[in-house]
């Protein structure tokens, strides 16, 4: 473990670097949809045309990962919350905000609120306002769910 401070996740340099990283991490994972190249590979170069500090570069490996090993459990769960909303039948970009949302929620230690108004500002950002609510409503019931014990999303089967 390193022997410098960490820094508070409210430290105005830490905000910056994570919206940067979730602004990264999304544009990769939402390129690799495409199938082109991994997500991991298409982060790297993004990482390096941006300059993005090694904080920042941490963050978006560490969110493209959650989504990248996670996908088959995030889907199922992304089923289960808003069953209305098939993730096949989902916009590509839809379905990369929830996924890298819920990749965040479960996996970043970033407190939920923060995690869930980021990416809901993502969502209005660069889908609009359906998917606003569509992120803001599914990234709540998982949060919500997640923390009473409720939601069980069924852990893919081996192919």
């Amino acid at each position: 473990m390193s022997s410098a401070p960490r820094r508070a996740a409210s430290d105005p340099e830490v905000v910056i670097s994570h919206r940067l990283a979730r602004r990264l991490a999304l544009a990769a994972l939402f390129e690799a949809e495409f199938g082109q190249r991994t997500a991991g590979a298409i982060l790297e170069r993004h990482l390096a045309e941006t300059g993005a500090d090694p904080r920042t570069g941490d963050f978006a490996r560490s969110l493209v990962e959650a989504v990248v090993l996670g996908r088959d459990r995030i889907d199922a769960m992304i089923e289960v919350a808003a069953p209305q909303y098939p993730v096949v039948q989902l916009a590509r970009m839809d379905r990369t905000l929830l996924r890298s949302g819920i990749g965040e929620v479960l996996h970043s230690g970033t407190p939920s609120r923060v995690a869930i108004a980021e990416w809901v500002e993502l969502a209005r950002t660069y889908s609009g306002e359906p998917a606003r609510r569509l992120v803001n409503g599914v990234l709540g019931r998982i949060v919500r769910d997640s923390a009473a014990g409720a939601l069980h999303a069924p852990e893919p089967e081996p192919q």
